[in-house]
């Protein structure tokens, strides 16, 4: 039996303590605000041959997406580094993230597209949500890097160079959206197919 599975049955009800879902809609909020301005910048300079639609984009100019993107920037790395140490702190990454096994992701995988996963224990994670989530947060990591190395090339040098220099790391950058705005797709369609797992997010049960 694991410590949130524990946790759970000593208190009836808890499945996501609250430090877990004040980052999560901290952080939901600023990666909306920072997606959003995010494509009202590329659209500035676009990398490839198609722009995001004013509709869904933040800011209406540059000027004005970049100082929505710097805000957010700083709420969702402050937030970041919070939900990060503490998730390492108390274990938490530990026992939902750890191990990740290739022949379960496969075999999970498997399940979920003949919609056959079960989703009866919200306290533990299935092998592909293990992978979707230690992906993100990797995702995360890099996009944040590669943000610092356009925003400052000069200033973190070195780390732009990491990347390949700015262009590259303005290709990085973008992949990177891609693979977080994926993951919240996903992530959204879940909750809707699993309406108690949006629940448990909200009041911790």
């Amino acid at each position: 039996m694991t410590a949130d599975t524990m946790a759970i049955a000593s208190t009836g009800t808890t499945i996501h303590p609250r430090w877990v879902r004040i980052c999560h809609w901290i952080n939901a909020l600023a990666v909306l605000v920072m997606i959003g301005s995010g494509w009202q910048i590329y659209n500035a300079s676009p990398l490839f041959d198609f722009v995001f639609p004013r509709q869904i984009a933040l800011g209406n100019w540059l000027a004005g997406a970049l100082l929505w993107h710097f805000a957010a920037m700083w709420v969702l790395v402050i937030n970041g580094i919070v939900y990060v140490a503490l998730g390492i702190i108390t274990g938490r990454f530990r026992r939902k993230l750890l191990p990740i096994r290739p022949a379960e992701v496969v075999a999970d995988l498997k399940a979920a597209l003949t919609f056959k996963l079960a989703h009866d224990d919200l306290s533990r994670y299935n092998a592909v949500q293990k992978l979707l989530y230690t992906g993100v947060i990797f995702a995360g990591i890099v996009i944040v890097l590669s943000g610092l190395s356009i925003w400052k090339p000069i200033q973190f040098q070195e780390l732009t160079a990491l990347f390949g220099g700015y262009d590259a790391a303005r290709y990085v950058h973008f992949f990177a959206m891609v693979a977080i705005v994926s993951f919240l797709v996903v992530h959204v369609v879940l909750a809707l197919i699993v309406p108690k797992s949006l629940r448990a997010m909200i009041i911790g049960r």
